[in-house]
């Protein structure tokens, strides 16, 4: 199984700010310093979304119980099945999760870090 970060970063930044940051990173002008966040959020609006107390609480039973499975999963959170998906397809383009193929096609949500921070706004 594969170790879980201590604590993964999370930022802030505009659409067209993290635009320009990743291409200044293609080309070399700048280097990410240690520390950089990983995960990158347009608002502190989307963020508080998709870390809202209901999907913290999803991401603990993940990192805490390990399901096997999305139906395992529905049964430790109470979540419907559908709605679970799709919140965690939606954590996963974030990089908050990952979503291993299982026995038969099925997913197997995997935590990627104990806790999350969320950059200093400069």
């Amino acid at each position: 199984m594969k170790k879980l970060r201590k604590k993964l970063k999370i930022g802030i930044m505009s659409r067209e700010e993290f635009q320009r940051y990743t291409l200044a990173i293609a080309k070399g002008e700048i280097k990410p310093k240690p520390g950089t966040p990983k995960v990158w959020f347009e608002s502190v609006e989307s963020m508080a979304q998709i870390l809202s107390t209901k999907n913290r609480a999803l991401l603990r039973i993940i990192r805490e119980k390990r399901p096997q499975s999305l139906g395992e999963l529905q049964a430790l959170s109470g979540r419907e099945k559908a709605s679970l998906s799709r919140t965690l397809s939606k954590m996963a383009e974030y990089g908050l999760v990952e979503l291993a193929e299982g026995p038969r096609n099925s997913l197997i949500p995997m935590p990627v870090a104990e806790s999350f921070e969320v950059a200093p706004f400069i």
